[in-house]
């Protein structure tokens, strides 16, 4: 079985910057347990939140006028030691909730069972699993509880289950 662990946008700024939420880091362990179980058998791709200084001036930056993830700045960082341990992996940076760059490569390279880990469930998670299952419809694609969150309670219930309507295992 052909397995790929996504981890998505789990930069400082969502964890303790100026995105970030309570209980953002408490997800981290389960992350790192991820990355090693997928190191053994399986492929790693990371996510990278990525904005230019005039953030405030994008459709998104209307929407949400909170500079974060600005290039080249801390906040744009992995978290923790994840920074580092994602320079042994592919990573894809997007300027926006789902990834073009992943979409690509999920069409040109087939898995079989696909997991999620990451930040923030009700937005970039649910967008890019959308993506690998619209890519590799076929694919079991798998959301961990355990391996996301949001600052808002509500929008991460409604976005687990509008993933599980969607076919996309959540455990």
């Amino acid at each position: 079985m052909k397995k790929l662990l996504i981890v998505v946008d789990y930069q400082n700024d969502f964890i303790n910057g100026s995105l970030g939420f309570e209980g953002a880091d408490s997800i981290y362990p389960f992350i790192k347990e991820k990355i090693q179980e997928y190191e053994k058998a399986g492929t790693i791709l990371f996510l990278k939140d990525t904005h230019l200084p005039n953030y405030l001036d994008t459709v998104e930056g209307k929407h949400l006028p909170i500079e974060h993830c600005i290039y080249d700045t801390e906040g744009w960082l992995m978290y923790g030691d994840l920074e580092e341990i994602s320079k042994k992996h592919r990573v894809f940076t997007k300027n926006t909730f789902g990834s073009t760059d992943l979409f690509k490569f999920l069409l040109e390279n087939s898995f079989d069972y696909i997991e999620l880990v990451g930040l923030v469930s009700n937005i970039c998670i649910i967008s890019n699993a959308v993506l690998a299952k619209t890519a590799l419809p076929n694919a079991t694609i798998v959301v961990d509880k355990r391996g996301t969150g949001s600052s808002d309670p509500t929008l991460h219930k409604q976005a687990l289950s509008i993933l599980k309507n969607l076919h996309i295992e959540v455990k």
